[in-house]
């Protein structure tokens, strides 16, 4: 059945994505985004470039309004202009290494705009959301792999703790009022491209992602990559993560859609979304040269604040309950981001 759906934070990386797989699905699609990690497409723009593509591929349109979800009346405006059926909730700051430096900033933004979305959604009347969470919520990995049930809470980084502290908001929000249904997807780590060459990722400024900043060093807008630590206790010595390819990722918050739709379930319900495999940052390194055909030339640097050695998905839950499985491997995340890159060496500036 088609929903209005509201996604925040829709004109970025995974928020782009994720509405092109609901406007595929027959939803209509209501966006916020302050452009703070996204391209506005410039002056006189009514759309940022990332959803102008999307409406170019999908062949649908899209509603954006340029909103900041931490001011209530904006986005009070929003939701007595369209009825609004459920929420999609992307609109964060995401970068590990930026969080440790300016946190108030992260726990302003995170978890200030979160409780003004959520109360803005009760006014409404509005209780069903998807929530863009993270793997970060497990901190150090006490065994791998990491399932739903693993404690949560001993996070290594601010941006991490302010993903665990809004799951624990909406759950004392479920235990509250039973009205309110919660979907919190724990992603792992999205790459990859629509495999038109349209949209991928594009971060403002220096990339704090592995796989944007490999493909930026072959395309040649970077000199080199850095390499945070090569002595952690994995196989090769670097970071080891769970790689998932965005469209797989943005299925996912499709498939969550129709459970949260079908009314098979309440209160609060995680699921972790990944591939189930790890691949350390070499390997990653190793396949992007094989895909792109171009050398990515590394430094090995000191550890990052915040990281942990190794973190893979047990994605059985999410298989089961929401009927989802990632499809693409690492090759495949890797040849749609060069064909991004390659395709749009500036990002959606050109």
């Amino acid at each position: 059945m088609p929903l209005n759906i509201l996604v925040t934070g829709g004109a970025g990386f995974v928020g782009s994505h994720t509405v092109l797989e609901l406007l595929n699905a027959g939803h209509a699609v209501i966006c916020v985004d302050n452009l703070c990690n996204a391209y506005g497409g410039g002056a006189g723009s009514k759309l940022p470039e990332s959803l102008k593509r999307v409406q170019e591929i999908t062949g649908a349109s899209v509603t954006f309004y340029d909103v900041d979800i931490r001011n209530p009346a904006e986005l009070q405006a929003v939701f007595a202009k369209h009825k609004i059926d459920c929420v999609v909730h992307f609109a964060a700051l995401k970068a590990v290494g930026e969080s440790c430096r300016i946190p108030l900033k992260y726990y302003q933004n995170n978890i200030t705009g979160t409780s003004v979305l959520l109360e803005t959604m009760a006014e409404a009347g509005v209780f069903k959301i998807v929530y863009s969470s993270s793997a970060t919520v497990y901190g150090e990995p006490q065994k791998l792999p990491l399932t739903e049930n693993h404690p949560t809470g001993s996070c290594t980084n601010p941006y991490g703790k302010s993903k665990y502290f809004t799951e624990e908001i909406m759950k004392d929000l479920c235990e509250s009022d039973p009205r309110w249904t919660v979907v919190s997807l724990r992603y792992f780590n999205p790459v990859g491209a629509h495999e038109s060459g349209r949209i991928g990722e594009d971060p403002n400024g220096e990339p704090n992602n592995l796989m944007p900043y490999i493909s930026q060093v072959a395309v040649g807008r970077r000199e080199c990559l850095r390499v945070f630590g090569s002595n952690y206790d994995t196989p090769d010595g670097t970071g080891v993560r769970d790689y998932i390819h965005i469209v797989d990722l943005a299925e996912g918050h499709v498939k969550a859609i129709d459970k949260l739709a079908g009314g098979s379930i309440a209160g609060f319900c995680v699921y972790n979304l990944g591939t189930g495999r790890g691949y350390s940052v070499l390997e990653v390194v190793k396949a992007f040269s094989k895909a792109s055909g171009k050398t990515v030339k590394y430094e090995i640097v000191d550890r990052r604040a915040g990281d942990v050695a190794a973190s893979y998905a047990d994605v059985s839950l999410a298989a089961k309950e929401l009927g989802w499985t990632a499809k693409r491997g690492l090759d495949e995340m890797c040849a749609d981001t060069w064909n991004w890159q390659k395709n749009n060496p500036n990002g959606f500036a050109g």
